[in-house]
């Protein structure tokens, strides 16, 4: 079963990367279908192999011979490791669904925002609707109305924290943020949401200070905040819990 989950996040995750090329320029994701960047050939069947097919073409077009990104087989073997620790915790649920969903939709956000410093609407609708259809869906909620009234406290801490720091920082983060921990924190409801937004700038701080050290970005560059959130988002999917609870029992006790 481990290998079927894995096999299928790498399948999904070669679509991630037709989503990560063409939403940003307003192109369909379904129509034409994929194609060299270079010399717009039609792939054929042996080229659409996730992960393999960049090897034995060794990194490069069949048809123009050009270089192909090694982002493109990274993004696939991430997608599938993803969904393999996902299966891992969840089994085959609905949370394995939603979630497996959510983290895929965040490797699209976190790579079009390193790339075009953007997060695109759709995606941040994406995340919320996928949210919805769980809390509504899921058998484990017992009570539907105090789950949705802890989601919109998420939803709604999470923007107005963001507003504040968009406020402080005078347009040093952008709406899209606040749009994407809007939509998560409505996924993870009040308590999850403030680790979260923790979480995300401890990472964010950390990278910041790493590529400022390394001479990659300097002082007055942009550093793109969608990957931090994601990051801490799938973080506390998998340690959340035992992270807030230890800091209950450490503090609170």
């Amino acid at each position: 079963m481990l290998l079927y989950i894995f096999l299928l996040g790498t399948i999904i995750g070669f679509f991630l990367n037709v989503c990560i090329y063409r939403i940003p320029k307003r192109e369909s994701i379904i129509f034409p279908p994929s194609y060299c960047h270079h010399c717009n050939t039609s792939l054929r069947r042996q080229n659409l192999i996730p992960i393999f097919s960049f090897f034995f073409q060794r990194g490069k077009c069949s048809y123009c011979n050009a270089g192909i990104s090694l982002h493109y087989p990274l993004v696939e073997l991430l997608n599938g490791l993803l969904y393999l620790f996902l299966y891992n915790k969840f089994g085959l649920t609905l949370d394995f669904i939603l979630l497996a969903m959510v983290f895929s939709t965040l490797i699209v956000i976190s790579l079009i925002d390193i790339r075009y410093q953007i997060i695109p609407d759709i995606l941040n609708i994406t995340i919320l609707i996928t949210g919805l259809v769980y809390k509504i869906l899921e058998p484990k909620i017992n009570n539907l109305f105090l789950d949705l009234v802890q989601s919109l406290l998420g939803l709604i801490l999470s923007s107005l924290i963001f507003l504040l720091i968009i406020f402080i920082s005078k347009g040093g983060m952008g709406g899209g943020d606040l749009k994407l921990m809007a939509a998560l924190g409505f996924i993870l409801g009040i308590r999850k949401a403030i680790l979260t937004i923790f979480l995300s700038f401890v990472i964010g701080g950390i990278i910041s200070l790493i590529l400022l050290f390394l001479r990659i970005k300097d002082i007055k560059d942009p550093i793109p905040f969608g990957p931090f959130i994601s990051t801490a988002f799938m973080i506390t999917v998998f340690w959340g819990e035992r992270i807030v609870n230890w800091y209950i029992t450490k503090f609170f006790n």
